[in-house]
């Protein structure tokens, strides 16, 4: 069977559901209506309907959603029913922040090893991870299977270095460097580019304030 192809809208909203979904757990909730899940995220039910069908819908109707099942089944859908050995490839504050951020290992996600070219870096531990030296990559690699790659480097050293771990055997990159990489097309890359996401706040801002002084 032909495996149907999502929308990229959809799998953006997915995470936001698996957070809300988590949230609602904790506050012991069994059970929520598309209606009700609407109010809490600003989507519309039949919004939600719509993303959860594609795959498989999940509610019953008259029901609606198992809020624990509904969980773990989006959990699944991510992936985030598997673990992820990720490497920081740029150890400088950006890299470190990442790597103390410690929800990300519940996520599954586990940083495995920090790399830099900075000398004074190098022997420091970030959550016990060792930064070692970028020379030290390539037997890293080799050692180890890295599922995920993350670039908190330079927009210079940003294409050599993916190079350089897509022939170590990496095929997934957290891009953070400025810079749009290119790649295999076998390479999946998820860019993260800061600068532009503060941009696109300061367009609502002034649009915002346009608004309200009746421009």
């Amino acid at each position: 069977m032909e495996e149907k192809e999502i929308s990229r809208a959809v799998i953006k909203r997915l995470p936001r559901y698996y957070r809300y979904l988590g949230e609602l757990l904790d506050n012991g909730v069994e059970r929520i209506s598309s209606n009700e899940l609407s109010d809490r995220m600003q989507v519309t039910a039949s919004q939600i309907r719509q993303d959860l069908n594609n795959f498989g819908g999940f509610g019953q109707q008259g029901y609606g959603y198992n809020v624990k099942y509904l969980y773990n089944e989006i959990g699944k859908i991510l992936g985030l029913d598997k673990t992820y050995n990720v490497i920081i490839v740029g150890a400088g504050n950006l890299g470190q922040a990442l790597a103390n951020y410690v929800k990300f290992e519940k996520r599954g996600f586990r940083v495995i090893g920090m790399f830099d070219v900075n000398e004074n870096l190098v022997g420091k531990r970030v959550r016990g991870i060792e930064i070692k030296m970028l020379d030290d990559l390539k037997p890293f690699l080799e050692e180890n299977e890295i599922h995920i790659a993350t670039l908190t480097l330079p927009k210079q050293a940003a294409e050599e270095v993916a190079v350089r771990l897509v022939e170590g055997g990496v095929k997934a990159i957290w891009n953070f460097a400025h810079t749009d990489l290119n790649l295999p097309e076998d390479v999946i890359v998820e860019n993260v580019h800061l600068s532009e996401s503060l941009m696109q706040l300061s367009y609502n801002i002034t649009r915002h304030q346009q608004g309200k002084n009746g421009k």
